[in-house]
C-alpha cells in the first residue's frame, strides 16, 4: 500500500513535476499573466517576469502558452538549459519554433528567413510571441544584443514579435548588459512567496485535485510548513509530500505538527528558528530559499 491508497486519493497532490490539473492560480499569478497577457495584446515588445526559485515561474510560462490561442497568436516556449548557448543557436531555434523552413546558417539570411516569416504572420492577423525560459542564463551582452536586433524587425507603426522573459532576480543584470534593450522593457511583474492564507488555499487545492475528501493537515501545521518554505510553491509540496508519506508510515490519518518539525529536519530546514523565520518578508527568504533548495537536490 502506498500513501496515496492509505488516505484514499486518487493520485500524488504535491508532485513538483508539471501537470495542468494542478495549476493554482494565485491573485498574484492571475495578475502577471494579465499584464503579460496584455504586453503581447498590445505589441509592447518586451515584458520580464522575474521571481525566485520555485515560485512558479515555469508554471506560468506554461501557463500563457496555453492561453494563446492559434487563431489569433504564432507561440513558443523556449527553455534556456545552459549558460554557454550562442546566438545563433538562440536565432535557429527562434526559427524553427515559428516554423521557418529550413533556417540558413548564415546569421544575415537568417534573419531575412525570420523577418519574412514575421510579415507572413502578421498578414494573416495574428502575432508571433516567443516566451523564453529560465532568461537568467543568458548572461552575456551578445545574447542581449542578439534580442534587441530581433525587436527590431518591425514595419512602419508596430512590431512584429514579442518577447516575454521568465527568469530568476538575475534576469534584470542580464538586461542591463544592454542599456538600449532593459530601456525596452514595457512590462515587468515581479513574483513574491505566498502568504500563509494563499498557502493554506493552495495545500488545500491540491489535495481537491487529488481526489481527497476530507483535510489532511491539521490546522496548526499549515504555519509551520509555509515558514519552513518560506512561501515558495516547490518546498510546499516537496515539505507536504514527505509529510503525507511519513503520516502513512506512522499509520496516522492526518499529518500533524509533529510530523512537519520531523520532515523539515529531514530536509534540512531547520537551521533558521521559526520565530526568525516568520518575521521575513516574502522578498527577504529567497536568498535562503536558494540554499534550502541546493541542499534539498543534494539529499534528492
Amino acid at each position: 500500500m502506498s500513501y496515496i491508497e492509505h488516505f484514499g486519493l486518487d493520485r500524488e497532490a504535491f508532485s513538483n513535476a508539471p501537470d495542468a490539473r494542478f495549476y493554482f492560480n494565485t491573485a498574484q499569478h492571475s495578475e502577471a499573466l494579465i499584464r503579460l497577457m496584455y504586453a503581447v495584446d498590445s505589441n509592447k515588445g518586451l515584458a520580464v517576469l522575474v521571481g525566485g526559485v520555485g515560485t512558479g515561474k515555469t508554471t506560468l510560462a506554461r501557463r500563457m502558452l496555453d492561453s494563446l490561442p492559434e487563431e489569433r497568436y504564432e507561440s513558443s516556449l523556449l527553455v534556456i538549459v545552459h549558460s554557454s548557448i550562442t546566438a545563433e543557436w538562440i536565432l535557429t531555434r527562434i526559427a524553427l519554433q515559428l516554423r521557418v523552413p529550413e533556417p540558413a546558417g548564415d546569421r544575415l539570411k537568417l534573419l531575412s528567413q525570420l523577418y519574412n516569416r514575421l510579415l507572413e504572420i502578421e498578414q494573416e492577423g495574428r502575432r508571433a510571441v516567443v516566451l523564453i525560459d529560465e532568461a537568467q542564463m543568458l548572461h552575456t551582452r551578445g545574447l542581449m544584443e542578439e534580442f534587441r536586433g530581433l525587436l527590431n524587425l518591425e514595419i512602419p507603426g508596430k512590431k512584429l514579435l514579442n518577447i516575454v522573459f521568465f527568469g530568476l532576480p538575475e534576469v534584470e543584470d542580464c538586461l542591463a548588459l544592454d542599456e538600449p534593450l532593459a530601456q525596452r522593457v514595457a512590462v515587468k511583474y515581479h513574483l513574491k512567496s505566498m502568504t500563509v492564507e494563499t498557502t493554506t488555499s493552495y495545500i488545500k487545492y491540491r489535495l481537491q485535485v487529488a481526489g481527497a475528501k476530507r483535510m489532511l493537515f491539521t490546522a496548526d501545521t499549515i504555519p509551520l510548513i509555509h515558514r519552513y518554505a518560506g512561501g515558495v510553491p516547490r518546498l510546499i509540496n516537496t515539505i507536504c509530500d514527505n509529510c503525507l508519506f511519513e503520516a502513512f508510515l506512522r499509520k496516522q490519518n492526518e499529518v500533524d505538527g509533529r510530523i512537519v518539525h520531523s520532515v523539515a529536519g529531514d530536509l534540512g530546514l531547520l537551521q533558521r528558528p521559526l520565530a526568525e523565520a516568520s518575521q521575513l518578508q516574502p522578498r527577504d527568504e529567497l536568498g535562503d530559499i536558494d540554499n534550502m533548495l541546493d541542499r534539498l537536490e543534494r539529499r534528492q
